[in-house]
């Protein structure tokens, strides 16, 4: 069985971060593994604390899983100070890491900042040239190009832009009122859009920690990447789709809806 790795964080109502990360690696047929950067306290109505790790236990599970379940696949999420930044940066040089993907979780949805600006540059210094595709949002695309994106051809243009200057592949996803559900994917010099369909619901927490991960699932089971993309948007429509309505604010997705159907 393949393996993936999550760098990421915890979400205690299981709709984005490191639950999230396994709860899709394990609905796309790969074998999941964890190193967890910081504990929240959080629900579907926002996060209340914030408990990071510290750079010595984080290097230690790291550790932890490369010296026996290797993964095949690395995804990265959200990462909020450079300590801890340049430890996964050491220890995925160390461990000749592959197939690293990076959800550059810098802007909230409703367009927060999470990363202090040392931190920032920190993760474009050491995380993104490890990266073979970067997934930032409109917000984070904006702040990694240093441009403003108010319609289709900035999306090109401004992938493009971090693509050249990371090395990687880009994939600049769409909402934000461009494109809701049109991804953009820039790689060697040549882009492609992958079309989404648009579906109407409010329950929505954690989508972009599910399509990466999901990515990084295709890409450990060696799929080449515009298909690992593809087969990942649509298992987010179908995990749309599901409509599952838990908690008081924007609920999680049905990360499970390919392999278990709920009785009527």
């Amino acid at each position: 069985m393949k393996t993936a790795l999550t760098i990421a964080g915890s979400d205690s109502c299981g709709g984005a971060g490191i639950q999230a990360d396994i709860k899709t690696m394990t609905a796309n047929g790969v074998y999941a593994t964890s190193a967890i950067t910081a504990l929240t306290a959080q629900n579907t109505t926002g996060v209340t604390d914030i408990m990071e790790v510290t750079p010595e236990f984080l290097g230690k599970q790291l550790d932890s899983i490369f010296t026996d379940i290797y993964p095949d696949a690395v995804k990265i999420g959200i990462v909020s100070s450079t300590g801890l930044i340049e430890t996964i940066s050491e220890k995925l040089k160390f461990y000749n890491a592959k197939n690293i993907v990076v959800d550059p979780v810098m802007v909230s949805t409703s367009g927060s900042k999470l990363l202090q600006d040392d931190a920032v540059e920190t993760y474009k210094n050491c995380i993104f040239h490890q990266a073979v595709l970067l997934t930032p949002n409109i917000p984070e695309a904006s702040i990694l190009s240093e441009i403003s994106i108010v319609n289709e051809a900035d999306m090109i243009k401004a992938a493009g832009i971090i693509s050249k200057e990371y090395g990687c592949a880009v994939l600049c996803k769409g909402g934000h009122g461009i494109n809701d559900a049109n991804d953009l994917l820039y790689c060697n010099h040549k882009y492609r859009w992958f079309i989404g369909e648009r579906i109407d619901n409010i329950n929505n927490h954690g989508t972009g920690c599910t399509l990466s991960s999901a990515i990084t699932s295709g890409l450990a089971k060696g799929m080449d990447l515009e298909t690992s993309i593809q087969l990942a948007k649509e298992y987010v429509s179908g995990a749309l789709k599901a409509m599952l309505d838990l908690g008081k604010g924007s609920g999680p997705l049905n990360h499970v809806w390919n392999i278990y159907k709920e009785e009527k």
